[in-house]
């Protein structure tokens, strides 16, 4: 089943420069996908039109092959754009993290179920009353996150998730991904990081700097085509370029390329 069905979406910001140019997305229900280019190539844009946040000037997007007004399956639906402060607007943690399923008219009891589950995943059992202002960078991306899942999600679209976060942060949130990917929920993730990739697609839309799609395939074959890369001002992976005309079967992530090294020994990395 089709979760997020894109069709010729075209938006332009308020000065006239072109954002999205034309742009046909399909994502398939449980799929991981990463939305990757280079900065400025409209890929918070587009996060931003298939999460309903903006209208597109021309085109449309559908939703779950039954909609075409994000409104109506806000339920089902969320999205974390980069600065967590969107989402942390209460006197407290707990209750920014009650505000959606509030919001969804959920009972105060599932609410509470909603708010401690998340919390328990997600580490911030200790934080639920403390100010939002007070977390830490790392804190409030976590709280943020929280605060999406909350309401539940079958579709999460995520807006560069562990930026300028330490890497505590990152593995804990990396590792929720991991989990919500586990059980079904389709995460669509909007980076220029080729590092990241790995860790959160198995599909890649690569958009080039004008605000169209360059390539769509796996995230293998994206991330090991250096050209089409370089083509859109991206470098791939380090451990891909280490591995580069070594081995057909290049690791993608430092601890795939590890595992590679302890279990047969054939790969040298001088």
């Amino acid at each position: 089943m089709t979760a997020i069905e894109a069709t010729d979406l075209r938006y332009a910001y308020p000065d006239g420069t072109l954002a999205v140019d034309g742009v046909d997305v399909s994502i398939e229900r449980g799929e991981r996908v990463a939305l990757l280019g280079p900065n400025g190539a409209g890929k918070s844009t587009l996060l931003e039109l298939l999460g309903g946040l903006v209208d597109p000037d021309s085109g449309g997007v559908r939703y779950f092959g039954e909609t075409t007004d994000a409104d109506t399956v806000r339920s089902r639906l969320s999205v974390l754009t980069q600065n967590p402060a969107d989402y942390l607007f209460n006197p407290t943690v707990r209750e920014d993290l009650a505000y959606g399923p509030a919001q969804l008219d959920c009972g105060r009891a599932e609410v509470e179920r909603r708010v401690e589950r998340v919390a328990d995943r997600l580490d911030l059992k200790g934080l639920l009353s403390k100010p939002p202002f007070r977390l830490s960078g790392g804190e409030q991306r976590r709280a943020a996150l929280a605060s999406a899942l909350t309401v539940e999600p079958d579709v999460l679209l995520l807006d560069e998730p562990v930026s300028n976060v330490d890497a505590a942060n990152r593995e804990t949130i990396l590792g929720l991904l991991d989990e919500l990917a586990a059980d079904g929920v389709t995460l669509v993730v909007s980076t220029p990081d080729t590092e990241l990739v790995p860790h959160v697609a198995d599909r890649v839309v690569l958009l080039g700097d004008t605000g169209t799609i360059a390539a769509r395939d796996t995230a293998r074959n994206i991330l090991t085509d250096i050209d089409l890369l370089a083509d859109c001002d991206l470098r791939p992976p380090q451990v891909v370029r280490l591995f580069e005309g070594r081995t057909a079967d290049v690791p993608l992530t430092v601890d795939r390329a590890a595992k590679r090294l302890d279990t047969d020994g054939s790969d040298t990395v001088e």
